[in-house]
């Protein structure tokens, strides 16, 4: 019972995100598309169809790796009660950004929209940024040096080969 609230709470968070920068690309489609004006092929939205799958599949992997070995959700007030270094996170410490940037890049791609493949990019690095200074220095302080363990042998962004 305490996974389902666990889950529930996860699709929530999930879903708000999802609707929150969903919301703000659209946002920037409408408004910022006709200006840059640059084309895409024909076969953008395709291609946008299968980045957005693999991003959603990353995230929703991350997701239920907090929900079901983490006891929580990615949420920052509702963050997981045990630390998770398996399923995408052996790989890269911050899989689940790379999910939402597949998705926001997907979406542009999907949309032709430039405004939002454009946005993608700052979005990337406000989200590197609170990786630096909000998350890595809270879960240092609360899982200390097994953390400190886990940042040595799985790099931030990109997986080691």
């Amino acid at each position: 019972m305490k996974t389902l609230f666990i889950a529930i709470r996860a699709i929530l968070f999930g879903a708000g995100f999802v609707f929150l920068w969903g919301w703000v690309a659209l946002s920037l489609h409408r408004r910022y598309d006709t200006t840059l004006g640059f084309p895409f092929s024909d076969w953008t939205p395709a291609l946008g169809i299968a980045v957005m799958a693999v991003g959603g599949i990353l995230a929703f992997a991350c997701i239920a790796t907090f929900v079901f070995r983490g006891e929580g959700t990615p949420a920052p007030m509702d963050p997981p009660r045990k630390f998770v270094v398996v399923g995408p996170y052996r790989f890269v410490r911050n899989p689940m950004y790379i999910g939402g940037f597949l998705v926001l890049v997907g979406f542009g791609l999907y949309e032709q929209s430039p405004a939002i493949v454009v946005f993608a990019l700052p979005w990337l690095l406000l989200a590197h940024l609170f990786v630096i200074f909000y998350e890595e220095p809270h879960l240092r302080a609360t899982f200390g040096s097994s953390y400190d363990t886990y940042c040595s042998s799985v790099r931030r962004w990109l997986p080691r080969r």
